[in-house]
């Protein structure tokens, strides 16, 4: 029973059911953000520094997520009036980098019961009992999660990955391809289906040819790139 109640989602998974009180009024998860893209992350408390830091640069990029048809949801397990008086704090009082006067428009979801935080796995015992750590979900339009990405409390998140995972996602999705290591909008793609190796001599042929767009390091990995402008052409609202 105990591993049934800890079970965590894993990606393939259809994110997880909740309803739940937000900044931005009630929520029913996933269903209310079907047909967008949805990022669902975790913070350990309001009011604390890294955490601060992380909801102004979300707050500051909050556009280039709605480019990309996608909805930040937040999460600690404080309640509406922390959420609230943190968030005005934020906008009022806090300048950071180049960051000030920051106004969160997304929703952040009261989890004092720990509800949504167990449901999801952002409850480690060997991190926190009390608070989630930095957990980090991305939910496709169907309501099916992607990827799942974990940090400690004490490790502030790389929001330039987050946007890569996300356009990485989509790129995937809308162009029918893989990506290779460190890949970024305007590089090379591969081809997820090589073939095999009755196929070498047709495909070494046609990567040779002039304007192919292809280029072959053995029969089994095969690339080609597609243009930055062509990705946000199909992805971008």
């Amino acid at each position: 029973m105990e591993n049934e109640i800890n079970m965590m989602p894993r990606i393939g998974d259809a994110a997880p059911e909740f309803v739940a009180e937000t900044t931005q009024g009630k929520i029913h998860f996933p269903q209310d953000f079907k047909g967008k893209w949805s990022i669902l992350f975790s913070h350990p408390a309001d009011f604390t520094p890294v955490c601060t830091s992380e909801f102004m640069t979300f707050g500051k990029m909050q556009k280039e997520f709605d480019e990309l048809n996608c909805q930040l949801i937040g999460l600690s397990v404080d309640g509406l009036s922390s959420h609230i008086a943190w968030l005005r704090t934020i906008k009022d009082r806090i300048h950071f980098r180049d960051m000030d006067d920051i106004d969160v428009r997304f929703p952040l979801i009261d989890d004092v019961s720990m509800k949504v935080s167990k449901l999801y796995g952002m409850i480690q015992p060997g991190e926190s009992e009390t608070k989630a750590v930095r957990a980090v979900f991305f939910i496709d339009p169907q309501g099916v999660i992607r990827t799942i990405i974990y940090y400690p409390l004490a490790l502030g998140r790389n929001f330039d990955e987050i946007k890569r995972v996300l356009v990485g996602l989509q790129t995937i999705d809308e162009f029918k391809v893989a990506l290779p290591a460190d890949w970024r909008p305007g590089g090379e793609v591969i081809d997820p289906n090589p073939g095999n190796m009755k196929g070498v001599a047709e495909r070494w042929e046609k990567a040779q040819e002039a304007g192919s767009g292809m280029k072959c390091y053995d029969w089994f990995f095969c690339t080609k790139v597609i243009s930055q402008e062509e990705i946000e052409k199909k992805i971008k609202k």
